[in-house]
């Protein structure tokens, strides 16, 4: 019998129809993440890419789902071998899981741990998207998700949740996926977009979010789903733990998001929307991975701790001359980075382990653990997601014409656009073309940036 399965002994647990809804609301909480990416993501992009920048996010709902089904969820959490790998044939097209089986340890259906961790899965590709906004053929981002999370994701998530991963044993701590997910996602984008290069006038010309209560809009939703995503990850509440994450998220959230806005007034003179919600957003990464291991007052050090580095890390992009287009390295891999680190500061060894950091009395030794899996990940998915782009770029092409990408890729490759402006005008005279206003601050910071 498969690990995961639980047996039929007088001592096994019993389903626990509390627990099986708790799980299949987070669930759903979590699927509702990938569109709110898509909305989050399609307000900071120009008007040209908006339907483009939804596809990219939502079409990973469709291929992951199959993939999932067929076999990822084997891979990810089946029968260990060589602690890198899982596969369990009882997992293949989910066909030999009893209703009533139960996920082993647990008080829920193998089905709903099996949908619960699908959920993830689809949003993990969908993150990397927001980095290769405006220039990336559709059909090559769909090929590009298929192959990624077979090679990527399914492992990765075996290495740190799966029963005898190599992370998962070692003792790394990753409560719902500062490795898994967005350190996995973040390094993924940074190794396809130095393979396909910059969007045509990077630095040059301005490129400011088209919508920004769309962006509000997205970032609020993920706000609400990542409770879901956080604190269903303890797979039910009978101990407590899952409210201490619940609790956590929501006040390394608010810690970041201050943070933000601080670093902006300060350096920019300004509280801005965007700022807001891109700051709400590095909490929620950053606290991920720690929230079941710190207290109320280490997750405020946390978000404030990722809402500041995060704020810093997004200019990085001008500094080394890479376009990630809408801060997925500096949001998601510098936070997930900073979260899982802080672990080893300060996990207090009373919640979700006995595992203690630094602050604690816990010496070096978590630390050292969370480096470990920190960088594995990272150097794993930095590499195989830009070779697997490379072989794409090569053979199909990754990047539209430039010409497609100046007219915008929504109508070339979707025959849509996001915004009907026909019937808004009124005579001849109103459908003349106007030049564009000249965004005076953006020039300036652009000369800025190339000097």
């Amino acid at each position: 019998m498969p690990p995961g399965i639980s047996t039929l002994a007088a001592d096994a647990p019993e389903l626990s129809a509390a627990n099986t809804g708790f799980m299949l609301i987070c669930s759903a909480l979590v699927m509702l993440m990938t569109p709110a990416l898509a909305f989050f993501y399609g307000g900071m992009v120009r008007v040209k890419s908006t339907l483009n920048m939804l596809m990219m996010s939502f079409i990973s709902l469709g291929i992951v789902t199959i993939l999932w089904v067929l076999y990822g969820f084997s891979l990810a959490f089946g029968t260990d071998s060589g602690s890198l790998i899982g596969w369990s044939s009882d997992y293949v097209g989910l066909s030999g899981i009893g209703v009533t089986e139960l996920w082993d340890g647990y008080t829920i259906p193998v089905y709903v741990f099996a949908v619960f961790q699908l959920m993830f899965a689809v949003l993990t590709p969908a993150l990397i998207s927001g980095a290769l906004a405006d220039r990336v053929k559709f059909t090559a981002w769909a090929l590009f998700i298929a192959l990624w999370v077979t090679v990527v994701y399914f492992p990765v998530a075996h290495w740190v949740w799966g029963s005898g991963g190599w992370l998962f044993e070692m003792g790394v701590i990753d409560f719902a996926g500062g490795t898994a997910v967005h350190i996995n996602a973040g390094a993924a984008a940074l190794g396809v977009i130095l393979v396909i290069g910059k969007r045509v006038g990077f630095k040059k010309d301005p490129m400011r979010p088209h919508s920004l209560p769309l962006v509000m809009l997205g970032a609020g939703l993920l706000w609400f789903g990542w409770f879901g995503f956080n604190a269903g990850s303890w797979l039910g509440n009978d101990d407590g733990v899952g409210a201490v994450m619940f609790v956590n998220t929501q006040v390394a959230t608010a810690a970041a998001m201050l943070a933000w806005l601080l670093y902006e007034k300060i350096r920019h003179g300004a509280f801005t929307t965007l700022g807001a919600a891109s700051g709400a957003v590095a909490g929620l990464v950053a606290i991920t991975p720690a929230g079941g291991s710190v207290s109320p007052l280490g997750a405020i050090a946390v978000g404030a701790i990722a809402g500041l580095v995060c704020a810093l890390a997004v200019g990085l992009k001008y500094k080394f001359g890479y376009d990630d287009s809408l801060d997925v390295v500096g949001v998601h891999l510098v936070g997930g980075v900073i979260g899982s680190l802080l672990v080893g500061f300060f996990a207090t060894g009373g919640v979700q382990s006995d595992a203690a950091g630094l602050f604690y009395g816990g010496g070096l030794e978590q630390l050292g653990k969370q480096a470990i899996g920190v960088f594995a990940v990272l150097a794993y998915s930095l590499v195989v997601s830009a070779l697997l782009a490379l072989v794409l770029h090569k053979t199909i092409g990754m990047r539209v014409d430039e010409d497609d990408e100046v007219s915008g890729v929504d109508q070339i490759e979707h025959a849509e656009t996001a915004y009907d402006f026909s019937g808004a005008g009124g005579g001849a005279a109103s459908r003349k073309a106007v030049p564009a206003p000249v965004d005076t601050a953006a020039a300036a910071e652009s000369k800025k940036v190339d000097a």
